[in-house]
């Protein structure tokens, strides 16, 4: 069975570890962290996650090789859905298809974030972590 890529590991071990003042620091941090959308890409070839409180968009690219690519858009007044998207942006870079599958569904509680920000954002979260495995199975 594969692992989560290790990029995304050391990310959640990072954020269960860290005091929980530190982490919305850090989730900061990530939300500066999503790379801007390619000109090519707009709103009408991504899927919208209605699960989000703000408008959150997401696409993901499978190569021949069996390596995804995600693309997210989130505005920058949602600094914490943005950092969602940075996380998966940086902790699934060069990811396979079955990396991304081994993702733990509960990824944001292992995080430790569900003591920092509400529900309804771990909510939102977990679907997009279960649309972008839904894109790309």
């Amino acid at each position: 069975m594969p692992e989560m890529p290790p990029k995304l590991a050391e990310i959640v071990d990072e954020l269960a570890s860290a005091p929980r003042d530190v982490v919305l620091e850090m989730l900061l941090e990530f939300s500066d962290a999503v790379p801007p959308l390619p000109p090519t890409l707009a709103h009408e070839g991504m899927e919208q996650v209605p699960e989000c409180q703000t408008a959150f968009f997401l696409h993901a690219e499978v190569d021949a090789d069996g390596v995804v690519t995600t693309y997210f858009d989130a505005p920058p007044e949602a600094p914490t859905t943005r950092a969602f998207a940075g996380i998966l942006a940086e902790g699934l870079a060069g990811a396979t298809v079955s990396e991304v599958l081994a993702v733990p569904d509960d990824l944001y509680v292992r995080m430790g974030l569900a003591e920092v920000i509400s529900p309804l954002r771990v909510r939102g979260g977990h679907a997009i972590l279960a649309r972008l495995k839904r894109q790309i199975s």
